[in-house]
């Protein structure tokens, strides 16, 4: 891999090891399953998806991406994962999902090709697992038109997230693959604010997503200790 690619080999074996299991719904990706129609209903509210040409950055097997293209909107979907990728080309050829397309491509080299190309720019559960996460925010801001939305799906760093995330998530109720994460990576909503503010991302709003393991279900909330999503608007 080119070492200037903001990409950590490790993370992208990682999930390229699983990528055959991510359209089944009781695999190590039922938590992406069953968080997508919470996200998408929330992204679909605030930047009324249908119509809109949409960048999904870290696609991975389009679960979000194929989602969007049903709302009508227009998708490309990129990740650097090839294998990941084969299963989402192969899954929208199977479901007839059209208006989706997907690319292995970084989203530094699609903010070269791409400037100011796309109304709506996604990016989640990604952040976490790239070396310099400001860069992607920085790509994002360069991708999106004047007024458009950027969202952006990640996790808080506190001894509560460790605790759930981590500990909790990935070894006690093993919703997630132990070394799914790494506490290092997490980054502080006031991080990711700072990241945005510089690079013209205004903050328009923050959302938390909570879980309940006796019920088994996800919901929206004001809490953003563990995960949580920024809505933001390139000025």
């Amino acid at each position: 891999m080119n070492p200037n690619i903001n990409a950590d080999p490790a993370e992208l074996a990682k999930f390229s090891d699983l990528a055959h299991r991510w359209w089944d719904p009781e695999s190590e990706f039922r938590p992406l399953h069953q968080i997508n129609p919470l996200r998408l209903t929330w992204i679909d509210a605030l930047a009324s998806l249908n119509g809109k040409r949409v960048l999904d950055i870290g696609c991975g097997g389009g679960i979000l991406s194929d989602a969007m293209a049903r709302k009508g909107a227009l998708v490309t979907g990129i990740d650097l994962s090839t294998k990941a990728l084969r299963v989402a080309q192969l899954h929208a050829l199977e479901a007839g999902t059209r208006n989706v397309d997907y690319r292995e491509i970084s989203a530094e080299a699609m903010a070269q090709q791409e400037p100011a190309a796309f109304d709506v720019v996604t990016c989640m559960e990604m952040l976490e697992h790239v070396p310099d996460p400001s860069s992607v925010v920085r790509a994002c801001s360069i991708l999106v038109k004047p007024g458009g939305w950027v969202f952006f799906s990640t996790l808080n760093r506190n001894p509560k997230s460790f605790l759930f995330a981590i500990l909790g998530a990935e070894y006690v109720l093993q919703l997630l693959p132990k070394g799914t994460h790494e506490y290092a990576k997490f980054i502080k909503p006031s991080e990711l604010a700072q990241y945005s503010r510089e690079v013209g991302l205004e903050l328009s709003q923050t959302r938390g997503m909570e879980y309940n393991p006796i019920t088994r279900r996800y919901w929206l909330s004001d809490n953003t200790s563990v995960n949580y999503m920024f809505a933001t608007r390139k000025a």
